[in-house]
């Protein structure tokens, strides 16, 4: 059960990015995520990392949430309002359901993620800010 947990958290970490579409700028970002699940007595450390979305990634960000047959994990009710989008993922294979919000401000965003997975909650607090341009 653990190993899901951690495994769910991962993807969903790595999908962040890209479920942002306007209005998140394309270029270099800098994103930081906290996985809280309550009853573990040793929480996971924030996780940092540096990812380049393309204009594409951007426009369509459903197109690049990681595929895992493993896992089948699937964003839906996506909708943008404003600075702010909202989501909705489901893992039948893992009994996953969850939604969540971030909100655009400039250059950076912040927002959450709650999912329960089997009978335990798991929350995911997100930060990002864009560094610059892409690598060449």
């Amino acid at each position: 059960m653990r190993k899901s947990l951690v495994v769910l958290a991962s993807l969903a970490t790595l999908a962040l990015p890209l479920f942002a579409a306007s209005p998140q700028k394309h270029g270099k970002w800098q994103i930081t995520t906290q996985v809280e699940m309550p009853g573990v007595p040793v929480q996971a450390p924030p996780v940092t990392q540096t990812v380049c979305l393309t204009a594409a990634d951007v426009e369509n960000p459903q197109k690049s949430v990681p595929a895992d047959a493993n896992h089948d994990c699937k964003v839906s009710d996506y909708k943008i309002d404003g600075n702010t989008i909202s989501w909705t993922v489901s893992c039948p294979k893992m009994q996953a359901l969850g939604s969540g919000k971030i909100t655009f401000a400039g250059d950076s965003y912040s927002g959450a993620m709650k999912l329960m997975v089997h009978e335990h909650e798991m929350s995911m607090k997100y930060s990002g800010k864009r560094l610059g341009d892409c690598d060449k």
